[in-house]
C-alpha cells in the first residue's frame, strides 16, 4: 500500500475535512480527493461519509487510522531526526495570548536558543484561542499556548499551568471600596465602579464575579485596552479596578501599586492548554519545546 496515501488518509481522518487537510500537507482539494478515492478503490471499502461540513470516518476509516498512524508517526520521527542531525537549526512556531506567552512561555524557550542553547530558532505570534488554534489546525504554527481546550482529532491538549485571577485596585479605590464593605455587601459594594478590561464583555471579571460572588457585575468598562500588561498599568495609575493574573501583578501588589481587594477561600482559576497536532510530537524540535515547557510550568504554580 502507498504511504503516501496512507499519509493522506490519515491526515484527512485527523482534520475532519478535505480541505484542512489539503492545507496541511500542501496540496490541492482535488488531489487529496483523488488520493482517497484511489485508497478505497484498493481497499473496496468507503474509508469517509461526505457531509455538508467535512466528512466523518466509517468503522473501517477509524480502524485503518487507529492502525496506521502510529506508525506513520515513526516513520516521521525517523525521517525528522535524521533532518535534525543534517541541520544546526530548526524553526519553532510558537503562538498564545501576548502576556502569558511574553511572561511565561517565551522566556523558558529562549533557554533552548542562542549559542548555547540546542539549535532552535524561536518565533511567536501572538493571538486569542480562536486565532491561534486556527493557525495550529492550518499548519502556521508548531505549538499553540491557550485557555479552551481544542475539539476533534485534529489538535492534542496536555493542561499546562492553571492562572490564579486576583480583583485588584490601586491603593485610593481600594481605601474607598474598604475590606470590611466589601466582606459585608459583597458584589453590590463594587457596583458602579469603574472597570479596565480587556473586552467590552468584560470575560475576566465576568468569571470572577461568578465564581466568587454567584452573580454578575453590574458595571460597564472605564477603560477597554487589549493587553492585560496596559490594563495593569491603567488600574496602577488609578483608573479603576481590574481582575489579573497573579503572576503579572505580583510585582505590582509587593510594591504597593495596587492592591488586591479579596482573598477568596478558593481564588478563581484559568487553565492553559498546550496544543499541537497530533502526530507532530514525533518531531524532536517540536517534542523538545513541547517537554521544556511542561517542566517549566512546575515552576509557576
Amino acid at each position: 500500500m502507498d504511504l503516501a496515501l496512507l499519509r493522506t488518509f490519515v491526515t484527512v481522518h485527523r482534520a475532519g475535512s478535505f480541505t484542512r487537510a489539503a492545507a496541511l500537507l500542501g496540496l490541492s482539494q482535488p488531489a487529496v480527493t483523488s488520493q482517497i478515492r484511489t485508497l478505497e478503490r484498493q481497499l473496496g471499502r468507503p474509508l469517509f461519509l461526505r457531509q455538508a461540513r467535512g466528512v466523518t470516518p466509517t468503522t473501517i476509516g477509524d480502524e485503518l487510522a487507529h492502525k496506521a498512524a502510529p506508525h506513520l508517526d515513526a516513520l516521521v520521527e525517523i525521517a525528522e531526526t535524521e533532518l535534525e542531525e543534517d541541520s544546526s537549526v530548526r524553526t519553532l512556531h510558537l503562538a498564545g495570548p501576548p502576556e502569558f506567552t511574553a511572561a511565561r512561555a517565551l522566556p523558558a524557550l529562549t533557554t533552548l536558543t542562542g549559542q548555547d542553547g540546542q539549535g532552535l530558532a524561536l518565533r511567536a505570534t501572538f493571538g486569542n484561542a480562536e486565532e491561534v488554534l486556527e493557525g495550529l489546525s492550518a499548519g502556521h504554527h508548531d505549538l499553540a499556548i491557550t485557555a479552551a481546550r481544542p475539539r476533534g482529532a485534529l489538535l492534542t491538549a496536555t493542561p499546562l499551568c492553571d492562572e490564579e485571577h486576583v480583583l485588584v485596585a490601586d491603593p485610593h479605590w481600594a481605601a474607598r471600596i474598604g475590606p470590611g464593605k466589601l466582606r459585608r455587601k459583597g458584589a453590590s459594594a463594587l457596583e458602579n465602579l469603574p472597570v479596565v478590561e480587556v473586552h467590552e464583555s468584560l470575560p475576566l471579571v465576568s468569571r470572577y464575579w461568578a465564581a466568587v460572588f454567584d452573580t454578575r457585575p453590574a458595571a460597564s468598562g472605564a477603560v477597554i485596552v487589549p493587553d492585560l500588561r496596559a490594563v495593569l498599568a491603567c488600574v496602577a495609575n488609578g483608573a479603576g479596578l481590574a481582575v489579573l493574573p497573579r503572576y503579572l501583578c505580583a510585582d505590582a501588589l509587593k510594591s504597593g501599586e495596587v492592591m488586591a481587594l479579596l482573598d477568596p477561600a478558593v481564588p478563581p482559576l484559568r487553565t492553559y492548554f498546550l496544543a499541537v497536532r497530533t502526530g507532530t510530537l514525533a518531531m524532536p524540535h517540536i517534542a523538545r519545546a513541547h517537554e521544556w515547557l511542561l517542566r517549566a510550568a512546575v515552576d509557576w504554580a
